[in-house]
């Protein structure tokens, strides 16, 4: 907030304010602190008594919440876990209800204000909370953040369903779910991302082989439209909206609550780590592994070999059992042409597996690289052209590109995927290529942009997508209905009925 854009008598004085309404002439939100501060030098907080008596100011209507304007807050919602882009919001939206949210978005609409919603997702503690977009895709500057932590309810959960708020994280939903014999099907591998921060983008984790996104596993979600509207959308009732929030990036709703299945929770995971020196042995015992079936998760990764001479290509496959009924660990390796004596199982609970990421970043937050930028950067690749891809961009990249973070690289079946805004490649398989990199300080952050911007038009022209989440520098509207392809007239309509105003999260950029 611009102190230079209020009438002198709204400025605040100290960090307790509260927002009394927006200012249409200097388009900025008038406040006015509780009591007068009374310390040296001073002046009293008033109301904008002025502008109020030219109509100017839009008084802001009841909240069962607040909305805040103090320096602090908005700095920290004007970055997010990429650390590479900021976009300071003018106020702070603190829902006490999910009214609250609707009635912002109403009020906001009014006055073309642009508002986002923000998951503000980590471990709880404060000093790591933060959006865990990594381009300023949840960014609002100049407009209001909504913290998604004031819908932190979990309202029910049942046999095979769980009704949440959008502020709950997937490390809440976890513990609940399974204090009851559940689990939902797929799991980010980090836990601690709120639940619609993940919807809104699509969600991917170790079961997509099964289950597709996350987003493929919705019911029903409660959606607050660019209108202010409060909206009930499932596959048989106002289908056009669930199908564009789900995997839309937040252009045509905020979504509020949700409906999700779940799935028996099973006791034990058994876990395979099989090595691979050879990329087409690789490949060929991914696409393998997976249309068999032979495991409930599989994943793999890529990492330079012990010698640092080249890359080492690993499939992480899991199997869920319960009691002592352990898998046939030679069945689960028969038939592949992995490096055998470096095959590792380790077998622990389900839910030590669900939290195996913690550790992991509880080492890179001690090591400082937790808040340095990260240029991640993950796409979807049609399995024809996969090995053309990954071997030029192996070579592209250096140990320096990854630092201390890791290649998620492993495979996936198209038709798994039901929600339309989440696109994928032109074929029956296809591949994640997910870089995770946390660079140590002082990295080229510029050239690893360069890079990404390479790597991206690479994959566009081999017949690749991308996931939402990436550091994609100079996203152009070419590139955005090329993506989209023959979706983009869905795209387009959904915008315009559901957020005529273009109000709804403009870090995505999709309709600029």
């Amino acid at each position: 907030m611009s102190k230079s854009a209020l009438p002198r008598r709204s400025v605040i004085v100290g960090a307790a304010a509260t927002v009394i309404g927006w200012n249409t002439v200097g388009r900025s939100w008038a406040v006015e602190a509780p009591g007068p501060d009374t310390s040296p030098g001073a002046e009293a907080a008033m109301p904008d008594t002025e502008a109020a008596t030219a109509d100017a100011l839009a008084r802001l209507p009841r909240l069962d919440g607040t909305l805040v304007a103090d320096a602090a807050t908005l700095a920290r919602f004007g970055g997010d876990f990429g650390h590479l882009v900021t976009a300071a919001p003018r106020a702070v939206l603190r829902p006490g209800s999910v009214r609250d949210v609707a009635t912002l978005v109403g009020f906001a609409r009014r006055h073309r204000i642009p508002v986002a919603m923000n998951g503000q997702s980590g471990t709880g503690e404060a000093a790591e909370l933060e959006s865990h977009s990594s381009y300023g895709q949840a960014g609002v500057g100049g407009g209001v953040a909504i913290d998604s932590r004031g819908l932190d309810r979990i309202i029910r959960i049942s046999p095979g369903r769980a009704v949440v708020e959008a502020g709950v994280t997937w490390a809440q939903l976890t513990d609940a779910a399974l204090a009851q014999g559940w689990m939902p099907p797929c799991l980010t591998d980090y836990l601690h991302l709120s639940v619609g921060g993940t919807l809104s983008v699509g969600g991917i984790g170790g079961g997509v082989q099964r289950y597709g996104f996350q987003v493929d596993t919705v019911e029903s979600v409660d959606v607050v439209t660019g209108t202010g509207e409060l909206v009930t959308a499932s596959a048989s009732a106002n289908r056009e909206l669930f199908e564009a929030v789900l995997g839309g990036g937040g252009q045509a709703g905020l979504i509020v609550r949700a409906t999700l299945r779940l799935v028996r929770a099973r006791e034990r995971a058994l876990v395979l780590n099989l090595f691979y020196d050879d990329l087409g042995a690789y490949l060929a015992d991914q696409k393998k592994l997976m249309l068999e079936r032979r495991f409930d998760l599989q994943v793999g990764d890529v990492s330079r070999n012990a010698a640092g001479t080249g890359w080492r290509y690993k499939v992480e496959g899991v199997v869920h059992y319960d009691g002592t009924a352990a898998p046939d660990r030679a069945k689960l390796v028969r038939g592949l042409r992995c490096v055998a004596a470096d095959t590792t199982f380790t077998d622990q609970t389900a839910r030590e597996y669900a939290y195996r990421v913690d550790a992991f970043a509880g080492f890179l937050k001690g090591a400082g690289l937790w808040s340095q930028p990260k240029p991640w950067m993950s796409l979807f690749l049609p399995a024809s052209a996969t090995e053309t891809f990954m071997r030029e961009a192996t070579a592209l990249l250096t140990p320096e590109d990854l630092g201390a973070g890791l290649l998620l690289f492993y495979p996936f079946r198209t038709d798994v995927f039901t929600r339309p805004m989440t696109v994928m490649p032109d074929e029956l398989v296809g591949f994640h290529f997910d870089l995770l990199s946390f660079p140590f300080p002082g990295a080229d952050h510029a050239a690893a942009l360069r890079r990404n911007r390479r790597l991206y038009d690479r994959a566009v022209q081999l017949g690749g997508k991308r996931y939402l989440i990436g550091a994609i520098p100079d996203v152009s509207h070419a590139d955005w209905r090329r993506h989209y392809g023959t979706r983009w007239g869905r795209v387009v309509a959904a915008k315009r009925r559901f957020d005529p105003a273009g109000i709804l999260t403009p870090g995505q950029g999709i309709h600029s």
